[in-house]
């Protein structure tokens, strides 16, 4: 069995606090693979669920920082296909031009 000083396991834990706190930092982060994300289509559409204007654009901007934290928004334009509302949110990352489209027709016009 393998004594370990009292001031061998401080530094230990010392040296274990910010590797676990530095590696959590990145963890939480939700990032897309752009190889496979789907988004860029109608069909594809990300669904927001929200019931006014305010809370439904919120809920845009909120998954793009959730999805690609690194990225700039370039423009954003509304679009109708098909009888339908949807955003269509330009961003820029780090592998290039990306537009993300979503589905607005549950808050659409309400306030």
């Amino acid at each position: 069995m393998v004594k370990i000083k009292n001031l061998d396991m401080k530094k230990i834990i010392m040296f274990l606090i910010p590797v676990f706190l530095f590696t959590g930092c990145f963890l939480h982060k939700k990032q897309v693979d752009e190889s496979s994300d789907n988004t860029s289509s109608f069909k594809n559409a990300i669904v927001i669920k929200e019931k006014t204007e305010r809370t439904g654009v919120n809920a845009e901007y909120k998954w793009i920082a959730e999805h690609y934290p690194d990225a700039k928004v370039l423009q954003q334009r509304l679009v109708n296909n098909n009888g339908k509302p949807y955003d269509i949110i330009d961003i820029k990352t780090k592998s290039g031009k990306k537009s993300i489209y979503f589905d607005i027709s549950n808050f659409f016009g309400k306030f």
